[in-house]
Parts: C-alpha cells; sequence; structure tokens
C-alpha cells in the first residue's frame, strides 16, 4: 500500500547528495515508482525545492550556498523563488 496516494501534500526530508558526492534529485527515476507525481516539497540538507508544473523550484538555500553552485551539483534544472518572510 502506498501512502503517499491520495494525499494532498506530500513532503519529502533527504540528504542532497550521497555520500560519493552524487546528487541525490534526478531527471528520471531509475527504480519502480508507485506515487508519481505525488511529491509537492523537497527538504534537503542544502535547500528547499517545491515541485511545481514548471518543474523544480528552490525557495531557500542554506549552509552559505550560491543558486549557483546548488544549480552545478544538482543535475535537474532549478530555478529560484524565494520564500516570503512571513511575519
Amino acid at each position: 500500500m502506498d501512502l503517499a496516494i491520495g494525499a494532498r501534500q506530500v513532503f519529502v526530508m533527504m540528504d542532497h547528495l550521497t555520500r560519493d558526492g552524487e546528487c541525490k534529485l534526478v531527471a528520471q527515476c531509475s527504480y519502480p515508482l508507485t506515487g508519481v507525481g505525488c511529491v509537492s516539497r523537497i527538504y534537503t540538507d542544502l535547500a528547499v525545492i517545491d515541485i511545481t508544473d514548471r518543474g523544480p523550484v528552490v525557495r531557500e538555500i542554506f549552509n552559505g550556498l550560491s543558486f549557483e553552485e546548488l544549480q552545478r551539483i544538482t543535475p535537474v534544472a532549478l530555478t529560484f523563488q524565494q520564500l516570503a518572510e512571513s511575519a
């Protein structure tokens, strides 16, 4: 049973890179999938990324990285749109 099916939002928390320095975010999955298209936001140790109809949108970057550095280590095309500050 896949718990992600039917959920309004699915958030994923993960490391951005493997132990070998490879990015875990990929353009196409090589494993069998059950909950295709159900993830709405990914939290990694480097960034917060929303999955939108326009593709992955970076909302926040951690550890003093620039957007260019994050894009360099991420093989998926990213766009940047910072989250609005809450009052």
